[in-house]
């Protein structure tokens, strides 16, 4: 059982115990449920105390048991909590640490509740796109007052307890404790003072719920939420619960509840944010390193160049408390980087968002070089020096010279082989690639590139740093783009076959944006750079003579249009924005383009455009796990969520593509592959993707 029972005098505790957050599976709900029956039978227990063992009370549902016939196994939570409310002798919740979603319906359906001070108090379902389904909705606003249980049931934000202890007229609490660690002794003398007392005991369900503006409150609130919520259902149906628990009665409103819980369950997008929920838990393991591998110590970093990518690399160590020392060929060039720094933190201070003493701590754990041996105490240096392998091969070449014995050796590379770059060293063992997503300080994404001799204790090191610089780690192997950049060069490559066909860039992006992209294509093009795409294009004309392109990009370069930065490229710029400018140029260019070729302009509709580019990221995704560059899907799909800009609530582009259904997908890539402009050989649908449809299966 992972619930505990024992008896102190004449209270029993009933502690649940199922690490790390105390979830509220099959076996804990059984626990529970036979704590309760033993007590009841026990005539020397006069009450009962539910806690939960470890660092929680309860973090409410238990994760590992997310879509399985055990989630709905009886006892149920909601039987659960009927047994607790039913109980005829006292239940008293000692909460602690984190009391979230179960976990707060179960302190909810307690008669009593003594909570710690400090203790993370929400009811968080609305981020997997669902609302409470066990009575948060009926009960909280019952405890709590209409309008702020609303604030925390539509935010599923957490409060602290001390906050909802001070709300006037509050009935959450019945007791705060002086100290957690006072906790239970407080509640079990708590249990003692209201056993035997003869009277009803409390019940949260039978509190009255009214708010005294009625419909033209939840109007309002209904107005707000839906222009906040756009993409995603939840939060206006959470309005609709909780509007339910001042209009019916309990019972009423607790199947008003359950309905619009299972309603929620089956929308794509609740799909969508229980795969990222589950996805973002899983990216952290790799199969073949153990998650007891011993870490190597990282109390100093290195970062070798000053630029963007190498000042925001460096905010994150900075951020985290831990020392950087950046190194730069020239003076200049270091000052201008710590310039770019300090602007950026002196930004945040006067936004409110960093006090000025924690500003002045982490550029106190700043210091700058000119010389390599300055590096030579580091334990991990990452380098984000210009993307050729022949400039990567100097920087190794005197890392290899300088690091202690120990210190991991990270490239920042987006494109290049790790493997190459590890052979630039004595020790490949400790080298290992570090892919920040630009700008380094914002972007979550943390590409680790996995070289062929990268020590397992590496890993585990950069993956649990990652964590500390709140970062999203997805493993990668050694290929060429490894998995984002690998994917969006089909991405972009049909992008231009579009403009050849007849699509313009507005046409295409608009579409794209519409379909919930952060930007599309050519917009995002210009925002990184398109002299980047085309370097590589080159490198491509001599490795991979066989992969065609469209020739607008390349022309468009030779005209110096760059983007942003140049003030030109797919759009126009004016000095100091960032609005993107149809540009006739570009318009003239394309047909020019077109007339060369001798191709037809056509009309392309926008479910076209947004099929061959979410698509081709879908094929080439296959093809990714199937050379093992990834190991799973979700990884995937974590590496364009949080690096690219794919919308959340599609769930990433192997989720999509499940939801659409593999059958569809793979016929829409027969249809494309008739295309004229194509080679045809890409939208052959990669051998995994046929082989689960024959097999029904999606990626997931």
């Amino acid at each position: 059982m992972t619930a505990e029972y024992k008896v102190n005098g004449d209270v029993a505790v009933i502690t649940l115990a199922n690490p790390p957050v105390n979830g509220l599976g099959l076996a804990t709900r059984q626990g529970i449920t036979e704590g309760l029956a033993k007590a009841q039978a026990d005539d020397s227990v006069k009450a009962i105390v539910i806690t939960g063992a470890g660092k929680a009370f309860s973090g409410g549902a238990d994760i590992k048991e997310f879509g399985t016939p055990k989630a709905l196994q009886e006892p149920n939570l909601l039987s659960v909590i009927a047994a607790v409310e039913n109980s005829a002798k006292p239940v008293v919740a000692a909460i602690h640490s984190v009391c979230m979603g179960g976990g707060l319906e179960l302190a909810l359906g307690c008669h009593y509740r003594v909570v710690a001070p400090g203790t993370s108090i929400a009811l968080p379902e609305v981020k997997l796109g669902l609302l409470p389904g066990a009575g948060g909705t009926q009960r909280l606003p019952r405890v709590l007052g209409v309008e702020t249980a609303l604030n925390m049931i539509v935010s599923g934000e957490a409060v602290k307890s001390e906050l909802l202890a001070a709300a006037p007229g509050q009935k959450l609490f019945d007791k705060v404790a002086a100290s957690p660690g006072s906790l239970m002794d407080e509640a079990i003398s708590f249990a003692r003072s209201v056993a035997g007392q003869g009277a009803a005991l409390p019940r949260v369900r039978d509190l009255p719920c009214k708010h005294p503006q009625g419909d033209a409150y939840f109007g309002f609130a209904r107005n707000m939420v839906k222009g906040m919520a756009k993409n995603y259902p939840a939060p206006v149906k959470c309005v609709d619960a909780v509007e339910a628990a001042t209009k019916l009665k309990f019972d009423a409103g607790m199947a008003e509840e359950r309905r619009l819980f299972i309603e929620l369950m089956m929308t794509p997008e609740s799909s969508a944010l229980r795969h990222l929920f589950m996805a973002e838990r899983a990216a952290s393991r790799i199969p073949d390193v153990a998650e007891d591998t011993p870490k190597r110590e990282i109390r100093s970093v290195g970062v070798i160049g000053a630029g963007t990518m190498g000042g925001g690399i460096s905010m994150n160590f900075l951020n985290a408390g831990i020392p950087v020392r950046i190194l730069e060929m020239k003076q200049e060039a270091l000052d201008r980087g710590v310039a770019t720094i300090r602007k950026n933190y002196e930004s945040q201070v006067k936004r409110g968002k960093l006090k000025q003493d924690k500003y002045d701590e982490r550029m106190a754990l700043l210091s700058t070089t000119l010389n390599y041996d300055d590096l030579r105490d580091c334990d991990l240096v990452i380098e984000a020096v210009f993307e050729e392998l022949g400039v990567k091969e100097a920087v190794f070449k005197e890392l290899d010279r300088v690091a202690k014995p120990g210190a991991i050796l990270a490239s920042n590379t987006s494109t290049l082989d790790v493997d190459k770059i590890a052979a630039f060293t004595q020790r490949p063992q400790d080298v290992v690639g570090m892919h920040f997503f630009s700008p380094a300080n914002v972007m979550k994404l943390l590409e680790v590139v996995r070289g062929k001799e990268t020590a397992k204790d590496v890993l585990a090191t950069v993956m649990a740093l990652a964590k500390k610089i709140k970062k999203t780690a997805v493993v990668s192997g050694v290929c060429d783009g490894f998995i984002g950049n690998r994917m969006i060069e089909q991405y972009s490559r049909q992008a231009g076959f579009l403009l050849d066909e007849g699509a313009t860039p507005e046409q295409v992006d608009k579409a794209m944006e519409k379909f919930g992209m952060a930007m599309g294509p050519f917009r995002m093009g210009d925002l990184a750079g398109n002299d980047i795409g085309w370097a590589i294009r080159k490198r491509r004309a001599t490795e991979r003579a066989d992969m065609k392109y469209s020739r607008t990009a390349d022309k468009l370069c030779e005209l110096g249009r760059f983007g942003q930065k140049t003030g030109a490229g797919w759009y126009d710029y004016q000095a100091g924005k960032r609005d993107a400018i149809p540009s006739p140029v570009v318009v003239e260019l394309i047909e020019k383009h077109r007339k060369d070729e001798g191709i037809t302009p056509r009309q392309i509709a926008d479910e076209e455009l947004e099929q061959r580019l979410v698509y081709a990221l879908v094929n080439e995704g296959a093809h990714i796990l199937e050379d093992g560059i990834a190991t799973k899907s979700g990884d995937i799909d974590m590496v364009y969520l949080t690096g690219y800009g794919f919308p959340i609530w599609r769930g990433g582009p192997m989720h999509y593509a499940g939801q659409v259904g593999l059958y569809n997908v793979a016929e829409s890539m027969r249809r494309f592959a008739r295309n004229p402009r194509d080679d045809g050989k890409f939208w052959e649908p990669a051998p995994l993707i046929q082989k689960l449809v024959a097999e029904g299966k999606s990626f997931d």
